[in-house]
């Protein structure tokens, strides 16, 4: 009988600090995110995390285990390490709220930044498509009036080398016509000398 009132005297106990823990509003502590498991310890298969300061119920505590069943605001029934809860919300989500929105308008100045950096190598980009489009016609255009220069050219050697032909044949038939007459003279010139001096003999 002893050992049975014992009994029941220990399952009253265990209900009644059971019932204590029962539908208790707890807020999850400092840490960052924590894990929850399907059973009270770490060897329990893992079902997701929770954030800092998210409000729990705590379902029932396994005193042994140091661990808590609890509901979470997604429905969720796991457990989690008893020092991992606090009774308080924590201190620490208006820190890390301020911590995401300085990140989060960093994030967009630095979006806004790589844009306009974007947009002015794009604007870069395209003027230097730009001059390099003028430099190769300009190239283009200096190649043209090289080839028109380079016909002149080719076109004045060829005037050049008639006008010297020109001047050669000139010269040439210049130097003959003297040559013909001075062979001419030479054959004439001995006959009309002699003549005179046949008359100048016959007056004597």
């Amino acid at each position: 009988m002893k050992k049975l009132g014992l009994a029941c005297f220990t399952f009253i106990s265990l209900t009644l600090s059971w019932a204590s823990h029962a539908e208790d509003k707890r807020y999850i502590s400092d840490e960052l995110s924590t894990y929850i498991h399907t059973g009270p310890g770490t060897q329990y298969r893992i079902i997701g995390t929770l954030n800092a300061g998210e409000e729990v119920t705590v379902l029932s505590v396994n005193e042994n285990a140091g661990y808590a069943q609890i509901r979470d605001s997604k429905d969720r029934t796991s457990w989690l390490p008893l020092n991992q809860l606090s009774q308080t919300p924590s201190l620490r989500v208006p820190e890390l709220e301020k911590q995401v929105s300085d990140l989060t308008a960093r994030l967009g100045n630095i979006d806004q930044e790589w844009n306009q950096r974007t947009a002015d190598m794009q604007q870069k980009v395209s003027a230097s498509d730009n001059i390099i489009t003028a430099l190769r016609n300009e190239n283009q255009d200096l190649k043209n009036q090289l080839i028109v220069a380079q016909k002149k050219v080719d076109a004045a050697n060829v005037q050049l080398d008639d006008k010297q032909r020109e001047i050669i044949l000139q010269w040439f038939l210049y130097g003959g016509g003297v040559a013909g007459i001075g062979l001419l003279i030479g054959l004439l010139l001995p006959h009309l000398i002699p003549s005179r001096k046949k008359n100048d003999r016959w007056m004597r």
